[in-house]
């Protein structure tokens, strides 16, 4: 089972080593005192609430994280000899009611540190689903705001590019992402302390199969909440056509962002479903992280 409290919030920022966590992640809490905005509906304890009997994905099991009512960052830095000052804060998956952890958050580090990128998985709150619209996404958003805004007050200490720190997004935390995008730098909760004057916008955006943002009872069209602008990032979108999660999800932003010449990228595939995070299978979806790869060194996010 996994606790949280206020002593592991901060649980000793490791030692940096040679410019990366040498024993693992560093552990930050989000917030100093209270959550602002909806808070998660726990009922217990912080947990692994995965069953025997879920279904596996690439063979594997997917550890799903629930009742997180203390929001944190887990930052993974990658070998000094590696990175080069891109970030990006990743926003798990699990329809805002649990977050596939290892599947969506740590093995998203690891590719992301292997291309020489620092991840801060942002483990925000849940459940928050029975909310409602938008109670169930405004508190996820204000955490990936402040996870923003953290990472780019320690950008000096982390060795990371201010202009270069982006945000990625599965399924709810899809959602969570393009969200925060949308809110173009303009904070859901009131600025507190000193990492709140950071600005808590995104250089630029990766979705992968996000949904939560179209109404399907209106012909898929964005809801009607979501305004784009110019002022967007440009994008990267990933999605299979028999994905439950409607594909036009996608489309639909994609083509908002068109309108507006913000500069996106879209990859729609026959099939792969949903949840397949970036374990590789016979589904050419799965090969994805070569794909956002490219489209970061064209966008020279990467060298």
């Amino acid at each position: 089972m996994i606790r949280s409290s206020f002593a592991n919030a901060v649980l000793v920022v490791l030692a940096i080593g040679n410019g990366a966590f040498a024993a693992g992640p560093a552990i930050i809490r989000l917030w100093p005192n209270d959550t602002p905005g909806p808070a998660a509906v726990v009922k217990g304890e912080e947990a692994d609430f995965q069953k025997p009997t879920d279904r596996l994905v690439g063979g594997k099991t997917v550890m799903k994280v629930g009742n997180v009512s203390t929001p944190q960052m887990h930052v993974f830095l990658p070998p000094q000899e590696k990175a080069n000052g891109a970030a990006v804060i990743v926003c798990l998956g699990g329809g805002f009611n649990i977050l596939a952890w290892d599947l969506q958050g740590t093995e998203v580090a690891e590719w992301l540190n292997g291309i020489g990128v620092a991840a801060v998985v942002c483990k925000y709150r849940v459940p928050t689903s029975s909310h409602g619209a938008p109670g169930k996404w405004q508190g996820p958003v204000n955490d990936a705001q402040r996870a923003l805004s953290l990472t780019r007050q320690h950008a000096e200490e982390w060795k990371l590019d201010v202009k270069k720190i982006g945000i990625l997004g599965f399924s709810a935390g899809g959602e969570t992402a393009a969200r925060t995008a949308l809110a173009g730098g303009k904070r859901g909760y009131e600025a507190s302390d000193d990492a709140d004057k950071q600005p808590c916008g995104a250089d630029f955006v990766i979705l992968i199969y996000p949904g939560g943002l179209i109404d399907k009872d209106k012909d898929f069209k964005l809801q009607e909440d979501i305004v784009v602008t110019k002022d967007f990032p440009p994008t990267f979108f990933v999605h299979a056509a028999d994905d439950p999660v409607p594909f036009q999800a996608s489309t639909a932003l994609f083509a908002a962002l068109q309108k507006e010449k913000v500069p996106s990228e879209l990859h729609i595939f026959g099939s792969g479903g949903h949840g397949y995070g970036l374990r590789p299978d016979k589904d050419p979806v799965t090969h994805w992280p070569k794909l956002a790869e490219g489209w970061l060194k064209r966008r020279e996010l990467l060298p």
